[in-house]
């Protein structure tokens, strides 16, 4: 089994390792922030409860999960809300809309139903949840995603500042979210979920 399929912990801890040359068929899997000054001072390990900064590695284990949530979904087309819950509903992903007005959505002719609530999710320990709400909001929504058991958040560019990133960081498996990704604002579910996906193997 190569490094590459095997769990990104595992492959992290290999690739990562400071002092290291690493052969060139690994060095395009490597996030583009792992610079070697980075290397020198970081070293992950295979621990289960790892707190990862944004890399591919956070973002396939993201949609790893069998199940999503859109907080911050929208009717209004126009709003990022609206076009990240159809990114999902468009690639035929669970995903549960949440909207404190509790309005449906529409995608494709088809209603979607939102709930009010992460707390009105069936099985939050098995859904990642994507945010697109101001950081005042998103860090009230990771707070109630934490006691849930949430495993993995994607914080859209935009809903979140320093104190938002730094809660996340620390509170939850997997974070994608910052500086990186192929857009030029940020990791963007809309820019790198395809990617992302196929790396998770949900495509």
């Amino acid at each position: 089994m190569s490094l590459i399929s095997q769990s990104p912990f595992v492959f992290l801890k290999h690739i990562l390792k400071p002092s290291t040359r690493y052969p060139a068929r690994f060095q395009q899997h490597l996030p583009h922030y792992i610079t070697p000054s980075y290397q020198q001072h970081h070293f992950f390990t295979s621990t289960p409860n790892l707190k990862m900064s944004a890399s591919d590695a956070t973002a396939k284990i993201f949609f790893s999960s069998p199940r999503f949530a859109v907080v911050g979904a929208s009717t209004n087309t126009e709003k990022f809300g609206y076009k990240v819950f159809k990114w999902y509903a468009d690639r035929d992903l669970p995903a549960t809309p949440i909207n404190p007005q509790g309005a449906t959505l529409t995608v494709n002719g088809q209603p979607y139903p939102a709930i009010k609530s992460l707390s009105e999710l069936e099985n939050p320990k098995e859904t990642s949840v994507s945010i697109i709400t101001g950081p005042a909001i998103t860090l009230k929504t990771l707070q109630e995603a934490k006691e849930l058991g949430v495993p993995a958040v994607w914080l859209q560019p935009g809903t979140f500042n320093d104190e938002v990133l730094a809660y996340a960081n620390e509170n939850f498996q997997a974070v994608v979210a910052g500086k990186g990704g192929w857009g030029g604002e940020g990791w963007c579910v809309l820019v790198d979920g395809e990617r992302s996906l196929a790396a998770a193997s949900r495509l």
